[in-house]
C-alpha cells in the first residue's frame, strides 16, 4: 500500500459506506495507521491508499508518549462552528499548501474501529480541521478543490513540471 497522489482519479471518487466491521477492515485500519505515521502525517483516509471505504485515521500528536490514533468509520460531520482560514497541506497533494476555509469546531458521528457508535466533539481547532479534511477525502474532495481556481491552476501547472522532470 502506498499513498496515492493527485491527479490519481481514486482521490476524486467518493468512498462507499462500510457495512461490515471485520478482520479485513481491522487490517486496513492497522495498515493506514502505519502508513500515516511513516509519511509522517496527522490524518489519512482510505481512498488515499487506494481503498474506497469510508474510513479515516488520525493522530494529532504522532510519536508523542501516550498518543493514540483515532479511527472513524462512516464519519459524517453534523455540525460546525464559525469559519476560519488556515494553511493546509496533504499527503496526496505533493509540495503544496494553501489557506482553506474550515469550521472552527466540528461534531462528527460515525463508528469506532469496533463498530460502536462514536461522536467526536472537536472543539480543538487542529482536530476540527483534520476531521473536516479527512472527511472531505472520503467524499472525493481534496483541499485544492476548496481554493480559488487561479491558485488551483497554478498548482496544476507546477505539478505538470514536476511530473515531467521524473
Amino acid at each position: 500500500m502506498e499513498i496515492r497522489t493527485y491527479p490519481d482519479p481514486i482521490l476524486k471518487t467518493p468512498a462507499e459506506p462500510v457495512k461490515n466491521v471485520d478482520g479485513q477492515l481491522q487490517g486496513l485500519i492497522d495498515d493506514m495507521i502505519e502508513i500515516m505515521y511513516a509519511a509522517p502525517g496527522i490524518g489519512l483516509a482510505a481512498n488515499q491508499v487506494g481503498e474506497l471505504k469510508r474510513v479515516i485515521v488520525f493522530d494529532l500528536e504522532p510519536g508523542e508518549a501516550g498518543s493514540k490514533p483515532g479511527v472513524l468509520i462512516n464519519p459524517e460531520i453534523v455540525l460546525g462552528g464559525d469559519e476560519i482560514l488556515r494553511e493546509e497541506a496533504c499527503l496526496s497533494v505533493v509540495d503544496y499548501s494553501a489557506e482553506v476555509a474550515r469550521k472552527t469546531e466540528a461534531i462528527v458521528k460515525g463508528l469506532d474501529r469496533h463498530g460502536n457508535p462514536l461522536t467526536i466533539e472537536a472543539k480543538d481547532l487542529l482536530l476540527a480541521i483534520c476531521l473536516q479534511h479527512e472527511t472531505d477525502h472520503i467524499n472525493g474532495v481534496l483541499f485544492i478543490d476548496r481554493i480559488s481556481s487561479l491558485k488551483r491552476g497554478l498548482y496544476k501547472k507546477r505539478l505538470k513540471k514536476i511530473l515531467k522532470g521524473k
